[in-house]
């Protein structure tokens, strides 16, 4: 499998890594996208390895830590083999200081993962969401104090706005802190508003992309047309989208396209779609999940094709919808070299 570096780093991270989303299930919510236990998850860790997508994505909130937990087990015996993306920011505890990315928050929360992943050190550690009540110095200098302390080697964010990306590289560049090379962000063909402020940013600034999501939340598994609604067991059925959803018109639009070219290609849907994201400005790696061996074969199948020009163009035409301002403004490539 492909391997890229993630942003301005020399941090080697291969093209598709695996989300353990679906590691669990210990409520209601993450029940719905999967409950894999101990032996599942480590058929398919196996299955992941040997493909070459090594990189194993979690947090400390999936399954209130049961994903962690579970994926620490399956690795056991590996631990060489594998590089380990987990997240902090959520709630963690039921007090006011068992949330977000302050000092307090982040030690327990780093503690906690080291202990149910097994591992000494996290490959990269994300702060899963902005806290807008903590200072930002505050949390990049406990980012430079765990970084120096050999817990944790590269530094990430999700879920940020431009303004929150920027400033928090400005403060990391005046005091010398650890700066975040990748940022974990939504993007598919029916969420393509990281291109509009986050993607420029990620150009200039050399932020890799860890795409969550990449099949808008089941919507591009090739599940849903014109003439077929979601099946009742799914996960968009049972929760709809995770973000605003779509007008229908667009996603029939899309889908269309994508059944156009996986018939061309002899491709599934996703695979389609997740190579569409795969050729993006930015994007280091993208985030697959599966509920079981033969999703995860289907989608690490998306790294072994390349879209052609005019496939990508009918794709991004088919996405395409009106920007916001300024966006439309600054269009147009007047001194403009960025894709929006």
């Amino acid at each position: 499998m492909e391997n890229r570096l993630l942003g301005r780093s020399g941090f080697s991270v291969p093209v598709l890594s695996f989300g353990t989303a679906t590691f669990g299930g210990s409520n209601d919510f993450f029940r719905k996208w999967g409950s894999s236990g101990v032996d599942e998850a480590t058929r398919l860790v196996d299955v992941a390895i040997a493909a070459g997508a090594n990189l194993f994505d979690t947090a400390d909130g999936y399954s209130d830590g049961m994903a962690e937990e579970i994926l620490g087990k399956a690795i056991a015996n590996r631990k060489n083999q594998v590089l380990i993306s987990t997240k902090a920011f959520f709630p963690t505890g039921p007090g006011p200081n068992d949330l977000g990315t302050s000092r307090h928050h982040l030690l327990h929360s780093l503690e906690g993962s080291l202990r149910r992943l097994g591992v000494d050190h996290i490959d990269l550690w994300q702060m899963h969401s902005f806290d807008a009540l903590t200072p930002v110095d505050e949390t990049l200098r406990l980012l430079d104090d765990v970084v120096r302390a050999g817990k944790v080697r590269y530094v990430g964010c999700s879920n940020y706005s431009g303004w929150h990306l920027m400033k928090s590289l400005a403060v990391s560049e005046r005091y010398g802190y650890p700066r975040f090379i990748a940022h974990q962000a939504y993007y598919s063909l029916l969420g393509r508003d990281y291109e509009w402020e986050l993607m420029p940013l990620g150009i200039d600034q050399g932020i890799g992309a860890v795409v969550w999501s990449p099949l808008a939340g089941g919507m591009l598994t090739g599940k849903i047309g014109r003439n077929r609604t979601p099946p009742k067991e799914s996960r968009f059925a049972t929760q709809g989208s995770l973000g605003p959803k779509p007008a229908d018109d667009l996603i029939f639009k899309v889908v269309d396209v994508l059944e156009a070219i996986a018939a061309e290609l002899n491709r599934s849907v996703s695979q389609v779609a997740l190579n569409w994201v795969l050729q993006r400005p930015t994007v280091s790696t993208v985030v697959i999940g599966a509920r079981n061996e033969q999703q995860l074969m289907d989608n690490l199948g998306a790294s072994t094709f390349t879209l052609s020009k005019d496939q990508l163009l009918r794709l991004d035409s088919a996405s395409n919808v009106p920007k916001p301002y300024p966006y439309w403004h600054q269009g147009g490539g007047r001194r403009n070299p960025y894709p929006i």
